[in-house]
């Protein structure tokens, strides 16, 4: 994508115990700059720039045993209207919309199986202005028990089509919208995924080099939870940040 659109997944963010922290261990990471809102409504919310474009955000927690991690945000141009659709497909509110003062509405809400994800409706700010190049966001992925109903789940909220595209390899659905991949599902299948690891969306940057920023990102402080792996799209690794909340790298090929 060259700007964020409605319907597919357009803003992530973090929450973290240690925002100073974080804005230490990404601006390293990624060459973000970091902005932090001057309203103090915003409890100190930062939107990191890559090239001088909004790539990503992050802020403090505020619920109590509130673990640090990144959440993916569906662009909507009716945050309500989607929590209805939530509700009748399934899912739970967890957070009903409100107006985040001039920048847009947001939600947050469970799926069926228990995923947690969130919607934007923009106003001020629209969402990401970068994407698909190093140090921005080039992927969203659903990690799930429920693969069919996950299909059916998304498909009646934001209108996407699963697809199966394992193609004799490891099981792996992608989502299309209007005729666009937009997403991805990765089933937990087999014992690698362990019984008490929740279903979650995954967050993937774009690196130039994927084994260079896991090296880089275990020298800030951050570990290595699934090394540097080729597979034919290119070369992925699982990171996890000083606070531990997790995210992907993705190198593709050129």
């Amino acid at each position: 994508m060259t700007a964020p659109t409605l319907g597919v997944p357009t803003w992530v963010d973090l929450g973290t115990a240690d925002l100073d922290d974080a804005v230490r261990f990404y601006t390293s990471l990624f060459g973000w700059s970091a902005h932090v809102s001057p309203d103090p409504e915003a409890g100190g919310y930062t939107v990191f720039n890559l090239d001088g474009l909004p790539a990503a955000g992050a802020g403090p927690l505020f619920g109590e045993g509130q673990p640090t991690a990144w959440s993916t945000y569906i662009g909507t141009e009716d945050s309500d209207a989607v929590a209805a659709r939530v509700q009748a497909a399934g899912g739970q509110v967890l957070v009903p919309p409100f107006d985040v003062l001039d920048q847009g509405r947001m939600a947050a809400f469970l799926d069926q199986a228990g995923a947690p994800f969130s919607v934007w409706e923009p106003a001020m700010m629209r969402g990401a202005e970068v994407f698909d190049r190093p140090g921005a966001l080039t992927w969203n992925e659903l990690t799930t028990r429920d693969v069919e109903g996950s299909a059916r789940f998304y498909g009646e909220v934001f209108g996407w089509t699963a697809r199966d595209s394992s193609a004799g390899g490891p099981p792996y659905v992608v989502w299309e919208r209007e005729g666009r991949t937009i997403a991805g599902l990765q089933p937990m299948l087999g014992p690698q995924w362990p019984a008490d690891l929740p279903p979650h969306w995954m967050v993937y940057f774009a690196v130039a080099d994927c084994d260079e920023s896991a090296a880089r990102a275990f020298a800030l402080g951050g570990r290595v939870m699934h090394p540097p792996t080729s597979f034919p799209r290119g070369r992925y690794a699982v990171l996890e940040d000083p606070q531990g909340g997790t995210f992907a790298i993705l190198a593709g090929i050129s």
